[in-house]
This record gives structure tokens, sequence and C-alpha cells, in this order.
């Protein structure tokens, strides 16, 4: 019987949500809570594997000069290897020293530093719908995250994160068209991307970003993932009709999480420094929710809207009810004359 009642409670309180949002917000919110409930399927064909794409996931088969050419295949993604840094403040040397050794593991590919010099005139330049939008994001890290795309849309390659230092090159990725590391506990990470210039899941990425801006009050970690960080892209690329050409690095069946870049961590690629430099403190409560059973994180986001959404609903009826009683004590008011007498 409680439980009956509380799924009543439930459904109503939705449904009070869903009346006082918009058609687009109800949709973009759907979107983005339905992640963790698709992904597995949505996933399912892209994660690389042996059988499939006799791929060697603990890359211990590829030499230090593996070359995909050599190899037979053709290279989809190009030699390019991006990296961002935004800010006044200079990266921390631990963060140079890991580019460092990443630029020593890839001395054939051409580099690029985006930093606040170049990146605004090349976004700018090339995305001038998306400028605005880009300079008045309220966090960095958007601008860096949606940078991310923009580059490996122009130039295609590789872009890694600061706090990634490389153990070694990232030359056997090049056969596929798009690739990026799972991530825990759905999704992929975005600290490192490698796509081939003008992929159209990328392009879906960059067109997406307007859709999906939205500052979601006293939630700075929520606004950077559902706007532009990796819940975002892994929910647009839930939202694609063709995934076919997409990869996602996971790890073997006795280790799916090799790949996963969550942080201190030494992967077959990588030793991951696990800076989350942007991250808030409602980034704590965020992170303790992932291993919450999906069902009550649900129902606890359907609680929170609503309490949000009733306090809209009820500013709302208190300045319209002032509203009204200002315009009939106006009306009322012995200084108004009638426009019309009655003969």
């Amino acid at each position: 019987m409680a439980r009956g009642r509380l799924r009543v409670f439930l459904v109503l309180l939705l449904l009070f949500i869903l009346a006082c949002l918009s058609a687009s917000s109800v949709q973009r919110l759907y979107y983005l809570f339905r992640l963790p409930f698709v992904w597995r399927k949505s996933s399912a064909y892209a994660t690389i594997s042996q059988e499939r794409d006799h791929f060697d996931l603990t890359f211990s088969s590829f030499p230090a000069n593996y070359s995909t050419e050599d190899a037979g295949l053709r290279p989809l993604i190009p030699a390019k290897l991006h990296h961002i840094h935004l800010g006044p403040n200079p990266p921390a040397q631990e963060w140079l020293t890991a580019r460092a050794d990443c630029l020593k593991h890839h001395d054939s590919w051409e580099t690029f530093l985006w930093n606040d010099t170049n990146a605004p005139q090349f976004v700018e330049e090339h995305y001038p719908h998306l400028y605005d939008m880009w300079k008045s994001y309220p966090f960095m890290v958007q601008r860096v995250d949606a940078l991310r795309y923009m580059a490996l849309d122009k130039y295609g390659g590789a872009v890694l994160d600061f706090d990634l230092a490389c153990k070694r090159s990232l030359e056997p990725l090049r056969r596929f068209e798009f690739v990026a590391p799972a991530a825990h506990p759905s999704g992929f990470s975005i600290g490192m991307m490698l796509a081939s210039p003008n992929n159209t899941f990328v392009k879906s990425m960059i067109e997406s970003l307007p859709i999906f801006n939205h500052i979601w009050p006293l939630l700075p970690y929520v606004t950077v993932m559902f706007s532009t960080g990796c819940h975002y892209a892994s929910t647009v690329y839930t939202l694609q009709t063709n995934r076919s050409s997409l990869r996602i690095l996971s790890g073997t069946s006795d280790n799916p999480s090799m790949h996963m870049l969550n942080g201190f961590v030494n992967t077959p690629l990588f030793r991951h420094l696990g800076s989350s430099s942007w991250h808030t403190k409602d980034a704590r409560l965020i992170l303790l929710l992932k291993n919450v059973e999906l069902k009550l994180v649900f129902v606890a986001a359907v609680m929170i809207f609503g309490f949000f959404a009733l306090l809209v609903w009820c500013i709302r009826s208190a300045r319209h009810r002032l509203s009204t009683r200002d315009v009939e004590s106006h009306l009322q008011s012995p200084l108004v004359k009638p426009l019309f007498k009655d003969t």
C-alpha cells in the first residue's frame, strides 16, 4: 500500500515538473537522465574488442615504433596532438612534465597548444555563430571542453588532458574514426579523444552545444557535466542514429576498467595524475552517487527538481497575486477617472 502511494506521488510530482518546464527543457532533461539506462546497449557494438576488431587492448603486442600504415591499415585519424590550457595561471610543473612525456612518444606528430592567445581567434574565425556563447560560459572548463570538439572537428587527431602522461604512442588507435575511453559508471571520458577531421559525431557535439547550454543553480559540477563535459558528450553519442564508426576503449573481459581514467591510475597508455582541477564542492556529492542504485538516484532527482519547480511556481503565483491586487487597487482609486459614465 505504501509503495503504491509512493508511486502515485512520484508520478504526480513528475507530471507537475513537466508542466512547469518548457518542451525543450523537458526533452533536454529526458536525454540527460536517460544516459545511465541506455548506455550499455548503445555502446555494446562500439566497445573495442579482440574478437571483433582484432585489436590488442593491452597494447603489449604493439612495438614502440609501430606504424599503422606499415601494418597494412589506412590511418583514418591524422597524426596531430592537441593540448589545451586556458586561464591566467600557468600550467603546473607536473602537467608540463606529463605533456613532455606525450611529445616524446609522438615526436613525428604535429602538435598544437591552445591557449588564451590563439583559442579565441580560432573559435571566432571557424565557429563565429558559437563565439559569443563560448566567451560567455561561466566556467573556464566549459570553454576548454567546447574547444576540444572544435579542434578535433577542424584538424582531427588526438586531444589530451594536461594531466595525462603518455607511456607509449597512440598510433595503434589511428585505424579508427573516433575513439574515447570508457568512463565510470557510464559514458566515455573526454580527457582523451581521437577523431578524424570533419567527423560526423564530433560535428554533432558542436552543434548540440547551444541546446544543452543551461546553468544549474548552486551546482557548478552538474552545469559543466551536462553542458559540455563527459555526460553531455555521452548523451549526444546515444542520440546518434549511426554509431558504427565510433569506438569506446574499455578493456578486456577480466579487466573492463583497464583504460578508465578515474583518479590516480596507470593504464596501458597513460599515467593519470587525477588532478580534477575544475571539480567544485558539489562534485563530491555527485561522485558519491556513482555507486548508488540508479532507481534511487532517479527518485532523488525527481524529488529535488520537484522541490525547485514547486518553489518557482509559488514565487510566480505570489507575483501574479500581487500584480492583480495592484491593478484592482489602482482601478478603485478616486484619482482614476472612469472612461465611460452611465447615462
